[in-house]
Formats: C-alpha cells, sequence, structure tokens
C-alpha cells in the first residue's frame, strides 16, 4: 500500500516540473487523480491540466494549499518571495512543504512560511519522462513517515538520493540540476560537426544519441566498478583518431570550461538562495 494513501498534494506552481510529478505519481498508480491540486495564476492552465490528468484546478494558492497534506512549491525562484508571502498561514500545521525550487534553502522557506516542516530538492529535466534524478534533504521538524512520503512522490521523477547537509543541493543544482543543458550543448556540437562532415542532420542527430546513450549504459552496466578514465583509454589506441581528438580537446580547454561552468552555476543556485536580483539572459 502507498503511504500517500489519503494524503492531498497540492502543486503552488503548475509548470513543467509539477506536470511531470503529477504524470509520474498517476501512472505508476501511487496517488489518485482526485487528490491532487494544482494551482496557479492561468485558469487555461490548470484547467489543462484537470483535463488531462482529472485533478482540481486552483487559481488561489492559499485556497490550494489549506486542503493539502502535502504543498509541493514549484514556482520560479523570482516569483519565491510573493508566493511564500501568499501562503503564509495557509500551511496546514502538520503538512509537508516540498520545495523543487532551485537556490531557495529552508531557511528561507521556513521563515517565509513560518512553517517548520520543510524538504527541500532538485530533480533534473529528464524527470519529465520519469528518467531524472533528484538530490533532496529535510529540515529536523520532518517525521520518518514524512520523508517516506517525499521519497515516493520524488520516486515519480526517477532516482533519488538523500542528503543529510543541506550544502549539497547548490551543488546538485551545478551539477545534476543544470547538467543535462551540458549534455545537450555537447551533443548539439557533435551533430553540427557531423553534419559539416557531410551527414544528413537527421542521421547526425541518430548516431550522436546512440552514442551517449550507449556510453552511459555502457559505463552502468559493467559488473566491475571502473573509473572513466580507464574506459576512455580503452578506445584511444595510440597514434589513434581518438587520440587525435582528444589532444584538441584538451588544447581547447574542454575540461576547464566545464569545471569553469559547473563552479559558475553553483554561485548562481547560492545568489538566487540569498535573494540576488540578476537581469542576465542566464539568469532563468
Amino acid at each position: 500500500m502507498s503511504v500517500l494513501e489519503e494524503i492531498k498534494i497540492a502543486f503552488i506552481g503548475p509548470g513543467v516540473m509539477a506536470e511531470a510529478m503529477i504524470s509520474g505519481l498517476i501512472r505508476n498508480n501511487i496517488i489518485e487523480a482526485d487528490a491532487l491540486h494544482a494551482s496557479g495564476p492561468r485558469l487555461e492552465r490548470v484547467e489543462q491540466l484537470q483535463a488531462r490528468y482529472g485533478l482540481h484546478p486552483f487559481t488561489d494558492n492559499a485556497a490550494a494549499a489549506r486542503r493539502a497534506d502535502v504543498v509541493v512549491l514549484s514556482v520560479k525562484p523570482q516569483m519565491l518571495d510573493r508566493v511564500l508571502e501568499e501562503l503564509r498561514g495557509s500551511i496546514l500545521p502538520g503538512a509537508l512543504v516540498l520545495s523543487i525550487v532551485a537556490g531557495a534553502p529552508i531557511k528561507k522557506i521556513s521563515q517565509g512560511l513560518d512553517h517548520s516542516i520543510i524538504i527541500r530538492s532538485m530533480p533534473n529535466t529528464p524527470a519529465q519522462i520519469g528518467e531524472g534524478i533528484t538530490v533532496w534533504t529535510a529540515s529536523t521538524s520532518v517525521t520518518d513517515g514524512q520523508r517516506e512520503i517525499a521519497s515516493q512522490i520524488l520516486g515519480a521523477l526517477g532516482e533519488s538520493i538523500y542528503v543529510k547537509e543541506e550544502s549539497y543541493l547548490d551543488m546538485a543544482t551545478a551539477l545534476s540540476g543544470t547538467g543535462p543543458a551540458y549534455v545537450f550543448l555537447f551533443m548539439e556540437a557533435m551533430v553540427d560537426a557531423g553534419v559539416h562532415l557531410g551527414f544528413p542532420r537527421r542521421i547526425a542527430q541518430q548516431l550522436v544519441a546512440q552514442t551517449v546513450r550507449g556510453s552511459v549504459d555502457y559505463f552502468e552496466k559493467r559488473d566491475d566498478p571502473v573509473h572513466l578514465a580507464r574506459l576512455r583509454n580503452q578506445v584511444t589506441s595510440p597514434g589513434g583518431t581518438s587520440a587525435e581528438a582528444l589532444y584538441y580537446l584538451e588544447k581547447a580547454g574542454f575540461r576547464t570550461a566545464i569545471s569553469r561552468a559547473i563552479w559558475a552555476a553553483f554561485e548562481r543556485s547560492r545568489e538566487l538562495g540569498e535573494g540576488a536580483e540578476s537581469h542576465r539572459p542566464d539568469s532563468n
């Protein structure tokens, strides 16, 4: 029996990640649609979710939260302060608040809501197809039962990793939360190179996608744990094509660029947590 039996969940912010959670929960028979509520400023969006999944639509965040045992905060970081103000005083005393808001620390959410039962998590984009990975942590007020509830909810998105230290969440935001963007950019560059060589784009995309997928599967399905450098060495013959290509990647500072990009994402996550405003194009 699911620990979500007789639990009601309100999603505050009916965006892509919220829909991924809703879809996963229903698809995996973890909870009934009648126990789900979704609230957002656009009536057409929540009605779209109602038509698609059978949940209850709201445009009043506080009204949705008052009906829930679990309140999922799934708004953009820039909207969090306003949403916390709207919800303050509307969370049931024993309700669990589960945040997927990038960069928002537990302390900020707790103070904004005047509520101490908080779980902070960081999922990533593949969660939309149930293949994501989420890093999460909990405040000291969260019970063991509520941790199990959170585990089942986050499990609808794919794999999850619980950590005791909240500092790991900003690291996860930079590494796995933002990670798909790095992978897609790398794949895009490979596809463009394939087109430049003379492949039709559809063939280049197929070759790149299967190369990435197969490489990950080969790494994960080996019986013996192995360092990635060893696998790279296995496909790098002395004086061969891989050696030549890797030489140019190293010369171009490929590793340094990746490392600096992840560090920049980490710092931006901490800035968002501190409430720093930015008008940079990448601030979303």
